[in-house]
């Protein structure tokens, strides 16, 4: 099977690998898959520090990842790229058959 694919797709699909090369941003997507979830309830999930739960929910956000929404002073967090999940989905998968 042969694929082609112009320069702007291949950066498109390089930036959402990116979001995923990294082991606190699965972490991140793990606590979100199911619910809108506030900075400090991700941190109580996934034992992350709040700044850096932060700085990564910054990038997923501005990669079109997630959406925030806010509530006094809170900030709630959800995936809004349901396909990324389905992607993370597929790739744990097809890890456990390895």
């Amino acid at each position: 099977m042969e694929i082609v694919l112009n320069p702007s797709e291949l950066e498109g699909i390089a930036s959402r690998f990116k979001i995923l090369a990294e082991p606190a941003r699965l972490q991140i997507l793990a606590a979100l898959c199911n619910q809108e979830r506030s900075v400090q309830e991700i941190c109580d999930r996934t034992g992350l520090h709040q700044g850096n739960v932060s700085k990564h929910l910054r990038l997923m956000k501005d990669a079109g990842v997630v959406s925030c929404r806010r509530e006094g002073v809170w900030r709630y967090y959800r995936v809004i790229d349901t396909d990324l999940l389905s992607l993370c989905a597929q790739s744990r998968r097809s890890a456990t058959r390895s």
